[in-house]
């Protein structure tokens, strides 16, 4: 697959994940691009972790998405983690 290809599909994955995890999102489309492709690398790995996907298959568009809401939750949490004052 071409460059310009991963990065489309990048952006949908990435764009369709926002969409499903409703609250606001840092960064604009390159993070969505980002959150995409990192969410396809997820969504390979937990599917050969499961057994789903053998060595050498990549993800389809359910398990990219999957693991596109999954990296942007960790992110929330993170960052939501991050923001909130010292407990006393």
């Amino acid at each position: 697959m071409g460059l310009i290809a991963t990065l489309v599909i990048g952006l949908i994955i990435g764009a369709i994940a926002k969409l499903l995890v409703p609250g606001r999102d840092p960064g604009g489309w390159i993070v969505t691009i980002l959150l995409g492709i990192a969410g396809a690398l997820v969504g390979t790995w937990l599917g050969r972790m499961l057994g789903i996907y053998q060595s050498g298959q990549s993800a389809g568009w359910i398990a990219s998405i999957i693991g596109a809401v999954l990296l942007l939750l960790v992110y929330r949490a993170i960052v939501k983690r991050r923001g909130s004052p010292p407990a006393v």
